[in-house]
């Protein structure tokens, strides 16, 4: 079987622990025996960032936007215990922060649905698309302790050194004090990502923030929304058969609580991060999400939404067998391969793409599967596979297929 030719390439941006592992494994057994691989390549693992000084990390983000499309692992963010296991000059910031500041995009992530896994929450039938802002907020603030008591204010100069004024708190003793942002133009990009997303699944889209509080930031939020859906996208959207609706961040909660799912809930930065992990979980496990990054230039970035697997690493070092779900990983490649045969104009890596990601959820409804779903799975003759036996077994599925 002749493989599968690329004419441009992915940026590949390799990891960090077991799931680095996991990465090479699924190259060598699903990937390369199919497809002339083509990648721009860029080690992001912790080393590499220390060894550069984290400049390996912006290189990568630009070569996206060269590109168009990404692929990422999973990889570390240096807390205290890393700058001693690594012996790091300093406590380098979030690979995925980086990266998303200067795409200036919005994250997807979608659950990976299978039979035999039942949600925590059964009526969601379909799966809930998390859209989240990746820009600002409390991922780019500026931060102070305080101590002995004063005052804080909010100071605003102008172009022309003029300033504006405002308390933040008078302290009698000892506080904190955070300072955020965000930019008309990141925001506007959000929601144009977002409606243009909901149009091309033909899903409703929900908008949701804390505006009644946050009468001027959040609100903020709100109103491009509005003005962007009214101006371009309402006709659009009547078309398609699809609503858009805003609601306060606490009801979206419970309307998300109460449904059936199908639908795409845009949530600023901070609420993206953390609804995206409870909607994962509650669907069985943030190792089944999709995950990927639009730019509003059309740019891709295709990851795994989920950490490093640092307990099975430390096991794999001592030769011992694990049982790692490198579902995410796998699906970030489809996705990749898939979005470069679009723009490319190559049907044979689509549907390479998409055979990979039926093999993969064939495998698990066959009863094969890692240690995680197999706890979850409710079928019958399930069997608990180690991480390299259930990408071989996908192998088997994915070559009768593409015979």
């Amino acid at each position: 079987m002749d493989k599968i030719k690329m004419t441009t390439p992915l940026v590949e941006m390799d990891g960090d622990e077991m799931t680095r592992v996991l990465w090479q494994w699924i190259k060598d057994i699903l990937i390369t025996p199919f497809v002339e691989l083509k990648t721009e390549y860029y080690d992001l693992g912790l080393k590499k960032r220390e060894e550069t000084k984290d400049r390996i990390t912006v290189e990568s983000a630009e070569a996206t936007k060269k590109y168009g499309v990404a692929v990422k692992c999973a990889t570390i963010t240096p807390n205290a215990a890393r700058v001693e296991e690594y012996g790091l000059s300093e406590m380098w910031k979030s690979p995925n922060g980086t990266i998303r500041a200067i795409l200036d995009g919005t994250v997807f992530r979608t659950p990976i649905l299978v039979k035999g896994i039942t949600p925590y929450i059964p009526t969601w039938t379909k799966p809930i698309t998390i859209a989240r802002h990746a820009y600002g907020d409390v991922y780019k603030n500026t931060e102070m302790r305080v101590q002995g008591g004063g005052k804080a204010e909010l100071v605003w100069t102008d172009k022309n050194g003029n300033e504006t004024r405002q308390l933040i708190h008078e302290f009698t003793g000892d506080g904190v004090i955070q300072g955020m942002h965000n930019r008309d133009d990141s925001i506007t990009g959000f929601a144009h990502a977002c409606f243009k997303y909901a149009l091309d699944r033909k899903q409703d889209l929900w908008f949701a923030t804390k505006d009644t509080i946050s009468k001027k930031y959040d609100h903020r939020f709100k109103d491009i929304f509005a003005e962007l859906y009214e101006n371009e996208y309402k006709a659009k959207f009547e078309a398609a058969g699809i609503e858009y609706f805003y609601t306060l961040i606490d009801d979206a909660v419970a309307r998300v609580i109460r449904s059936n799912g199908g639908y795409i809930w845009a949530c600023k930065n901070y609420d993206g991060d953390v609804m995206s992990d409870m909607v994962s979980t509650a669907y069985g496990s943030l190792a089944m999400m999709t995950s990927v990054l639009v730019s509003p230039t059309g740019v891709y970035e295709f990851e795994a939404a989920h950490g490093t697997v640092q307990r099975h690493y430390y096991k794999h070092l001592k030769g011992e067998e694990t049982s790692t779900n490198s579902v995410a990983t796998i699906f970030a490649w489809s996705g990749a391969l898939r979005k470069r045969g679009e723009l490319d104009g190559i049907p044979a890596l689509c549907d390479y793409a998409d055979k990979l990601e039926a093999a993969t959820i064939g495998t698990i409804e066959d009863g094969i599967m890692t240690g995680d779903l197999y706890l979850l799975s409710s079928l019958e003759n399930k069997q608990k596979v180690s991480s390299k036996v259930f990408l071989e077994e996908i192998g088997k599925r994915l070559s009768a297929a593409m015979q």
